[in-house]
């Protein structure tokens, strides 16, 4: 930190009482010590570089105002780095002084604000002190105003769109029903008061709902539920009336078609995020009681592309009015059966509260022993890793597809997932891949390819490789799915001229599986529970109904 002085003639420091301006290092005092007003001006300046908003303060003629005012826009502003370099400081014969204050806000990716202020300073009994104006930290600022920097979003916003094009997420406006227990005498009161306001929209959020949700974060606030804008016209009464109750305003990506919902949502918005989070700009903002927001610097480039998708949204309906066949956790996945495109994937109620997805493993039990068992003997007549073979179908990879996996904070997507004769698991990615491997054999195709939902977006595979597919171990496979179609335990299926498929569970209580080709399609059900087989085959019977 440097600090310039002004200095004075010589013959000043003869007669100082005459002068009106003394200079601070003219008649041997040091502008750096703390006993004149260069002194405390760069002690200022100094709890400023550290953020000492309280530190600053003490160093003004009103430390409470000061330090409430510092305090909000240091944490505004939320710097990285401060510097200010105090700029001449001049004392007058009047216990006055003057200076300048040049300050620099540095942020990262080389983003940074300077500004220069001035001010003025009293010797008091206590010192020399900083005469408290806000306009000491930037010119003009007024009395509760802060500076901040915020983050800017081109526009418009990228919209997801469906395989043909159509608008399938899209960003809305939103509002955050928030209750805050601390902000209410009677908690129970404000939680059936809530539920009442909201049940005209939102039926299902009781108050028992709330109160779990409460019990959750005991002492913390909750978000009862987000409503659209349409949904708040609904509304019989304000819930900001309620006592704890606050509505905040947000933006949200949501589904253009309120009927779908899909645990692609998580995925495909974890992507469309990181577009907007690679153009965001930025802006430094003067705010104050009763003005606009004035822009004082800050850059914003241009809006990043949409986000287009292999999703079907007439199939992903389908999908949503199959999945809720049976009451019990169930999932389906579609994939189209010579690319490996994902068209859709939807869950009931129950499988949302078990949060299953597409890429965790369950167990698959005796679903795949047609598939094992060509494997084994294929390993064995060729002399080969049944690990490479499984591989090459898909089922001993792990699958990270952008816009469905969901990051974890080790490592993306699934385990991998390797060859165990007693009984692997596999993720609903990993059966789709398979269904897609076979359905492309079954065609000429031998080669193995990765599921996708990004169009020009590849998937990652790890933990192995896919790869060409041998005619020796599909079409025996293919086979026992046609049999299992036509005369074992699929054979009551009906509206799928056809279907090839295999069925099996991890015993009594499940979990449950459905791998299906036909028309063109791959048809992947998981479900969960007590006759869980049972309850797959009724979920494939509903999709074959309706598609």
């Amino acid at each position: 930190m440097k600090i310039w002085v002004k200095r004075a003639p010589k013959v000043a420091c003869a007669a100082a009482t005459c002068s009106v301006v003394v200079a601070l290092s003219a008649c041997g005092v040091s502008g750096g010590e703390s006993g004149d007003a260069a002194g405390a001006v760069a002690q200022f300046a100094a709890a400023m570089e550290r953020q000492d908003a309280g530190g600053a303060a003490e160093f003004t003629t009103a430390p409470g105002q000061a330090g409430a005012a510092l305090t909000e826009t240091l944490q505004s502003m939320d710097a990285e780095h401060i510097d200010m370099v105090v700029q001449n400081p001049v004392e007058y014969s009047d216990g006055t002084a003057s200076f300048g204050l040049k300050t620099t806000w540095r942020w990262d990716k080389d983003r940074s604000y300077e500004t220069t202020s001035s001010g003025t300073a009293r010797h008091l009994s206590t010192g020399w002190k900083i005469t408290w104006e806000p306009s000491v930290i930037h010119p003009g600022l007024p009395v509760g105003g802060q500076l901040r920097e915020i983050r800017t979003d081109a526009t418009p916003a990228p919209r997801v769109r469906s395989r043909s094009g159509k608008t399938f997420m899209y960003l809305q406006p939103v509002n955050d029903i928030i209750l805050d227990p601390n902000q209410t005498g009677d908690v129970r009161s404000s939680v059936r008061a809530l539920a009442r306001t909201i049940k005209p929209i939102a039926p299902l959020i009781t108050s028992q709902v709330i109160s779990e949700k409460l019990a959750e974060t005991p002492g913390k606030p909750i978000t009862a539920v987000t409503l659209r804008e349409p949904d708040m016209q609904v509304l019989q009464s304000d819930p900001n009336a309620v006592p704890g109750v606050v509505v905040r305003k947000a933006g949200m990506l949501v589904m253009a078609d309120r009927r779908l919902s899909s645990p692609l949502e998580a995925g495909l918005t974890n992507y469309w995020q990181a577009i907007r989070d690679a153009t965001a700009g930025w802006e430094v903002q003067m705010v104050g009681p009763g003005i606009k927001p004035r822009k004082l610097a800050g850059e914003q480039g241009p809006p990043g592309p949409d986000v287009q998708t292999t999703v079907d949204q007439s199939l992903q309906l389908t999908l949503g009015d199959a999945a809720v066949e049976v009451g019990q956790p169930a999932t389906i996945l579609a994939l189209d059966a010579a690319t490996g495109a994902v068209l859709g994937m939807a869950r009931n109620s129950y499988a949302v509260d078990r949060g299953i997805n597409a890429d965790t493993v369950y167990p698959v039990g005796t679903t795949l022993n047609p598939v094992l068992t060509e494997v084994d003997r294929t390993a064995n007549a060729n002399q080969e890793s049944s690990d490479a073979i499984m591989d090459r179908l898909g089922l001993g990879v792990q699958f990270t597809v952008p816009g469905a996996s969901t990051p974890t904070n080790d490592q993306p997507g699934v385990a991998t997932v390797d060859f165990r004769p007693d009984g692997p698991s596999m993720s609903m990615m990993n059966m789709g891949a398979l269904g897609v491997a076979l359905a492309r054999s079954s065609k000429g195709t031998m080669t193995s390819v990765a599921p996708y939902v990004i169009k020009g977006v590849p998937t990652t595979v790890a933990g192995g490789q896919l790869g060409e597919l041998d005619a020796a171990t599909t079409a025996p496979i293919l086979r026992a799915m046609t049999t299992v179609a036509k005369t074992g335990d699929a054979s009551d299926l009906t509206g799928a001229p056809g279907l090839k498929a295999l069925v099996g569970t991890n015993g009594p209580q499940g979990p449950g599986w459905f791998l299906g080709l036909q028309g063109g399609k791959v048809i992947v059900i998981y479900t969960e529970g007590n006759t869980s087989g049972t309850a797959a085959l009724q979920v494939a019977q509903k999709y074959f109904r309706i598609k």
